[in-house]
């Protein structure tokens, strides 16, 4: 461990005891009797209010009431962050302001000739979704959904909501409990358990109009949700044999609630068993795409007959084409 990290780890280490030795720290951190004083005294020197103890067992205790120094970063750690800043940039992430923020305090606290390492840095390093003509970490032109941040300060409160979703040109209203909140294909969606249907329904964050916590009485527990969810998934009408090119395809892009299980050592080919709500016209227009997204190297060993209908529908659409 390099002194810079050592030495961090220490204060953090003693800022969370009241009392510790210099024996202590040489057990801990595995150096000599030395280097254990001179990096205490190091930290000392940084404005970390320790008091010595005279005696024979005495040693070293943090002022009550202190607060823990401001950590250093070494070159590397900052050009991590730096570099994760930039990676994340244009994907519409939730705190886009705080991020923005968070990058002016970091090129605030570091020296000169690290601001130089990190400029130059943004000027040579692109990643998918930048504009190279204006590749500033700073600009916030790519904004996610207003509704998101306020999605997820509600669901850390309580994840049973009421969302209003626009759908062509109707607001429906669903009660929710919110399972996972994911990105999937450059836009958030939300997977939630339908409190009045009883089933799994996907709603893009993009449709969503109005969120609010849950008022109703309808409460269900996760271990409960769970279970509901396996008794639907239990009734499989949805078998598929895919070869490499169909599960190439498939770890693209997969519905969330899909899974894989591979009949070969060499994950060449697989089996896909799934259970399709086709009462859903939103879910098996969903389900219709993926399946003409896998392409033709698939097998059909189980299918609903409504699904093949739709799916010899959008085929006829596109051969018309």
């Amino acid at each position: 461990m390099k002194k810079v990290e050592r030495i961090n780890v220490i204060m953090r280490y003693i800022n969370n005891r009241a009392h510790f030795t210099i024996s202590e720290i040489m057990q801990e951190f595995n150096i000599s009797r030395s280097t254990a004083i001179r990096d205490i005294r190091e930290i000392e020197a940084m404005g970390m209010p320790l008091v010595a103890e005279v005696g024979r067992d005495g040693g070293y205790s943090v002022m009550n009431n202190s607060v823990l120094p401001t950590v250093r970063f070494t070159d590397n750690e900052i050009k991590a962050l730096f570099i994760a800043f930039m990676a994340t940039r244009n994907l519409q992430l939730p705190y886009l302001k705080s991020r923005h923020s968070l990058a002016e305090k970091l090129l605030g606290l570091i020296s000169q000739n690290q601001q130089d390492d990190l400029v130059l840095l943004n000027q040579i390093l692109l990643f998918e979704g930048t504009n190279p003509r204006n590749p500033d970490l700073l600009d916030l032109s790519d904004l996610p959904h207003p509704m998101l941040e306020q999605l997820i300060q509600l669901l850390l409160a309580d994840r049973s909501l009421t969302v209003a979703v626009e759908e062509g040109r109707e607001l429906k209203s669903y009660s929710i409990y919110l399972m996972r909140l994911y990105r999937e294909k450059s836009s958030w969606q939300i997977e939630g358990f339908d409190l009045e249907e009883e089933r799994r329904r996907i709603i893009p964050v993009d449709h969503l109009a109005d969120v609010k916590p849950y008022s109703g009485k309808k409460r269900i527990s996760e271990k409960r949700i769970a279970e509901r969810l396996s008794k639907q998934e239990e009734a499989v009408n949805l078998v598929l044999e895919l070869g490499p090119k169909a599960i190439a395809q498939f770890k693209k892009y997969h519905p969330i609630k899909m899974t894989l299980s591979y009949t070969n050592p060499y994950q060449t080919t697989a089996i896909l068993k799934a259970f399709i709500d086709v009462r859903h016209p939103d879910e098996l227009a969903e389900i219709t795409n993926w399946l003409l997204f896998l392409g033709g190297d698939i097998k059909v060993r189980e299918i609903p007959e409504e699904v093949v209908e739709e799916w010899r529908h959008r085929a006829g659409i596109l051969g018309d084409k």
